[in-house]
């Protein structure tokens, strides 16, 4: 789907958080982020409300918007990143460096105690979700369709930061089915793909295992880029509910054995 007329504020500035978080601390621009391992920072080495493990970034849109609270809590013996989202929304980011050409797992677990009333990713005004992983990739913005160069260069203009190549996100949801690929109702250089629905992680830890490659593939129909920055997103702004969750480690690890599959 090509966008009509503007990007969302909203678009613009996730765009813009998670551009700024692959900028990093250092000054160095989106496109060139300094490399960092890329399970180096798992939540479980952090305390219970202690700060982030190194390298992770806390990103909120804007003054207008609520940010989504975040802290380290324990959890069946485990630090785990709770999430509690009251018509709010923020992310947190960290840089990476990973070319996934070659089949890469993502393993992370997350649970939820409730999903943002009315949410679905596939329309504008109720595009939430109390759980999300966010993938930043770079690529060559020149090879884009027009429609697709238009869209980055005003959420540029509007937010000061250029718009990622592309960006993937497994999201919880309500309404769609596990592997169902939803296009961002504002720009399909953002896609999304249901991970988990919000009945079979309601309550209870979810094991997931995906391949970002396949996955990518799958989403915008061509082989990633580098892998530049990644984290989580839990946002009920538009729905303007509640939700809460709970976040595992994320692991990303190149290997020659991994189908996409539901979850474990």
């Amino acid at each position: 789907m090509f966008l009509q007329g503007r990007p969302s504020t909203r678009l613009v500035w996730m765009i813009a958080g998670m551009a700024l978080s692959a900028a990093s601390s250092s000054g160095a621009s989106p496109a060139s982020p300094p490399p960092a391992p890329a399970a180096s920072a798992p939540f479980s080495a952090g305390q219970a409300a202690g700060a982030l493990p190194e390298g992770w970034q806390h990103i909120p849109f804007n003054k207008r918007k609520a940010p989504t609270q975040w802290r380290l809590v324990q959890d069946e013996g485990r630090t785990v990143l709770e999430a509690s989202a009251n018509n709010s929304v923020s992310l947190v980011m960290r840089t990476t460096s990973l070319d996934p050409k070659a089949p890469t797992i993502v393993q992370w677990r997350w649970k939820i105690d409730s999903h943002p009333a009315g949410a679905d990713n596939s329309v504008a005004g109720k595009e939430d979700s109390a759980a999300r992983l966010v993938f930043v990739f770079e690529g060559d913005k020149s090879s884009l369709p027009w429609n697709d160069r238009v869209v980055m260069r005003m959420a540029k203009t509007l937010s000061g930061q250029d718009m990622p190549y592309a960006t993937l996100m497994y999201v919880i949801s309500g309404v769609a089915d596990v592997n169902t690929v939803i296009e961002n109702p504002h720009t399909r250089r953002v896609q999304m793909i249901v991970a988990s629905t919000a009945r079979q992680s309601l309550g209870h830890w979810v094991e997931m295992r995906r391949d970002l490659s396949a996955d990518f593939r799958k989403a915008f129909g061509e082989a990633p880029g580098r892998l530049i920055a990644y984290g989580v997103m839990s946002d009920t702004d538009n729905t303007a509910s509640k939700a809460r969750a709970w976040y595992g480690d994320i692991e990303i690890n190149p290997s020659s054995e991994i189908a996409a599959g539901s979850p474990q």
